[in-house]
């Protein structure tokens, strides 16, 4: 690859050699790599692809690994194997977020009624399903003001967060206040399956009665079976992942703001899912409606 004249100008006369390259569509890493050097094609594609691949690791906040990195590159028009993603990442020293173990928070009352299983560890994406099958757990934040407690509602055909709350206590009310935003946001049709664990909230007749009201049918997994709640178990890996566990919190307030703009502005609308064909559920639920 020959440099433009125009760029070693712009170059010469103090100019803005970004906006130069843009304008002709030549990347800055290229561009300097020719100009202190004459490294081969492959060379040269390696330093474009890392260029872009570092855009996308950042968009991400840092939390892409390579497969969702290669699935950016590709959406963008970008025809470069996984693999080469994989080993120009960490050429990089770029790399994704990994989960850490998270302790249990389910205390389940030997007293509740029992209810039956109505998902059997089926959460694979449904494209007729919107809102049909729902699913749910509670997870913990620790604060310099103490812990502050989460509890989300997941449509599982679309990954998408469709209600969620916290408080400083872990009563029932919690995951009411939850289901009360998921049924408010989606004004359900039809009758829905809510499926959590065995936790005391999620077994206690307020929360009982409350379902009844919104015509949703309860299920529940089997004590200390975390894969028959996998989903939920896997979002709450994902945020502390990404967020939660990235750095401390001083109030239960910014932990609090910091998990509405991470769920309604990144996770919902931008973050892309795997098991979605690397679509965020935003964009899963358009092209469904479409």
């Amino acid at each position: 690859m020959t440099v433009h004249p125009f760029i070693e100008a712009e170059k010469q006369s103090n100019h803005n050699v970004k906006r130069a390259c843009e304008l002709l569509k030549v990347s800055r890493t290229a561009f300097y790599a020719r100009r202190n050097g004459t490294p081969g094609p492959r060379a040269v594609r390696d330093l474009e692809l890392t260029e872009k691949i570092t855009e996308a690791h950042e968009n991400s906040r840092g939390t892409y690994g390579a497969p969702r990195v290669h699935a950016v590159l590709q959406r963008e028009g970008e025809r470069c194997g996984r693999r080469r993603v994989a080993r120009l990442m960490q050429d990089a020293g770029l790399q994704g977020r990994h989960r850490r173990r998270r302790h249990l928070t389910t205390v389940p009352d030997p007293r509740a009624a029992a209810r039956p299983d109505l998902i059997g560890r089926d959460f694979a994406p449904d494209p007729a399903a919107l809102d049909i099958r729902w699913c749910g757990d509670i997870t913990y934040i620790p604060t310099d003001q103490g812990w502050l407690y989460l509890a989300t509602v997941i449509d599982i055909a679309s990954r998408r967060v469709v209600g969620w709350a916290t408080a400083d206590h872990l009563r029932t009310d919690l995951v009411a206040d939850a289901l009360k935003a998921a049924y408010r946001r989606r004004r359900p049709t039809r009758p829905v399956i809510f499926h959590s664990d065995r936790g005391c909230q999620y077994t206690s007749q307020q929360f009982a009665s409350l379902a009844a009201e919104f015509d949703v049918r309860l299920s529940l997994g089997r004590t200390g079976q975390c894969w028959d709640n996998a989903l939920a178990e896997s979002f709450f890996a994902t945020i502390k992942r990404e967020l939660l566990g990235t750095k401390p919190w001083p109030s239960r307030v910014l932990a609090r703001t910091a998990i509405f703009e991470w769920i309604e502005s990144w996770y919902n609308l931008q973050r892309l899912h795997s098991s979605l064909g690397y679509r965020s559920p935003a964009e899963y639920e358009t092209a469904l409606a479409a």
